[in-house]
């Protein structure tokens, strides 16, 4: 066998490899060899059936799976001689033309190939002991616990009829209507008994302000116009009538914060609703602190490893994120100007994005693999459970579709394993708390979304 390196430029490599047609051809009669002990051919006892005889029915087809494992194993053992990773599958040439293609499955001639690929570059990892990152903490107060059980408290809100008097904003109007466009109904366009609080924004633009002096029983045609980016594409943008009818003019009622409120949610107390209160913003701030502690991570893996990514990996990330930003523009009718900026310069913003989300990805995968660091079945398993859970009633449902999509579950595993990863990093790490205000903690936290 000769291999011989034809390419040698970056992370891409390619070689020509040639295999002699007798080291085929005796893989070949080796494989008929134990074909002879399991195949069953009428004239011919169990095991006594001629190698020659067998050739000469099962052949090319031997031939064709023997080519196909020689390629496979002499990949393999190309790569681990010279240590390389792959970034991606390998890119096999080999004859097409017909009588090429017979003569090989004939083993009449060489098998013949090139196989191109692109590696992943060695990665050297930084020392973590050196790394300092800082930790944002934030204290819940009570402050903070009396604002969100006033929050649940407007959300629970009674409403009592109005005897007399229009609609004001706030009040709970009970509407049923009928929309047309250039005076011809359309699908979704009617309603029956709807609830609208006014000034809420549940209805499109313009539509619950025009409710505003309504009386009871009373009908009115509310003129609006459907905005550019509506989900159906039929209706975005088009001016529409609703011939609306209040039926019912609720007020809005006071909510007395006390025992009792707290036992129509299911707590025994005041003081009670008081602790899971603040059992949830400790949560909620914990989680913030865990992003923003990731994100300073992330940026401090990201200067201390600086090397090519793959190209071809950095291409397929970024093709995955552009598709979906041109998806979005495309479905709200926005344009890079209304975002200040060119699609040149937006390309080249989100190509960078994807490099670093490629190289952090790449080190992140070193990391674990280097310190052993695994995702257990039983992480998995909680994950998915945990995932069905937050769809009451189709539990089931969910779970037969994490254990019958391999796809899924890896999708599942991957951000388990980034997790571990950054743990084990952050306890190496100086990590240091520092006491901040809650604006302070969640300051640009959109932008923390999109970390790594």
């Amino acid at each position: 066998m000769q291999v011989t390196e034809t390419l040698n430029e970056g992370l891409k490599h390619e070689f020509k490899i040639s295999v002699p047609a007798s080291d085929l051809d005796a893989k070949a009669d080796a494989k008929l060899v134990d074909l002879k002990d399991k195949v069953r051919l009428n004239g011919f006892r169990p095991g006594k059936v001629p190698v020659a005889h067998l050739k000469k029915i099962y052949g090319r087809s031997v031939m064709a799976e023997t080519i196909d494992q020689t390629i496979s194993d002499t990949n393999r053992q190309i790569f681990e001689d010279r240590g390389f990773r792959l970034a991606g599958e390998p890119k096999i040439t080999m004859p097409t033309e017909k009588d090429q293609v017979e003569e090989l499955l004939s083993g009449k001639t060489d098998l013949t190939y090139t196989v191109a690929i692109e590696v992943v570059p060695p990665i050297q990892l930084a020392d973590f002991k050196s790394f300092s990152v800082e930790k944002p903490v934030v204290d819940v107060s009570d402050a903070d616990v009396d604002d969100a059980i006033k929050r649940i408290a407007e959300g629970s809100r009674p409403y009592n009829a109005k005897t007399e008097g229009a609609a004001e904003k706030a009040d709970r109007v009970t509407i049923s209507f009928k929309g047309t466009i250039n005076g011809e109904a359309f699908e979704g366009g009617t309603g029956e008994g709807i609830q609208v609080v006014i000034g809420t924004g549940q209805f499109i633009p313009g539509f619950e302000e025009q409710l505003i002096g309504i009386g009871t029983n009373e009908t009115r045609t509310l003129k609006v116009s459907f905005p550019k980016n509506y989900l159906n594409e039929k209706l975005a943008g088009q001016p529409a009538e609703f011939e609306t009818t209040a039926t019912l003019i609720e007020a809005p009622g006071e909510t007395t914060i006390d025992d009792e409120f707290a036992k129509t949610l299911g707590l025994e107390s005041l003081d009670k609703l008081k602790e899971a209160a603040r059992e949830r913003l400790t949560a909620e701030f914990a989680g913030a602190t865990r992003q923003k502690v990731k994100r300073a991570l992330l940026d401090r893996l990201d200067e201390s490893h600086k090397f090519e990514a793959p190209p071809s990996l950095v291409a397929e990330e970024f093709n995955l994120m552009w598709n979906s930003i041109k998806a979005e523009m495309d479905s709200s009718g926005k344009t890079f100007a209304d975002e200040n900026t060119t699609e040149e310069a937006a390309k080249e913003e989100y190509h960078k994005i994807a490099d670093r989300r490629v190289r952090l990805g790449l080190v992140l995968s070193e990391i674990g693999e280097k310190n052993k660091i695994t995702v257990t079945d039983d992480e998995v398993s909680r994950a998915v459970i945990e995932r069905a859970r937050q769809v009451p009633g189709r539990e089931k449902e969910v779970w037969d579709y994490y254990r019958s999509n391999a796809q899924a579950l890896a999708q599942l595993r991957a951000p388990i394993y980034e997790d571990k990863v950054v743990d084990f990093v952050l306890e190496l790490a100086n990590v240091t708390e520092k006491k901040v205000t809650k604006d302070e903690l969640f300051k640009d936290e959109d932008a923390e979304k999109t970390a790594a």
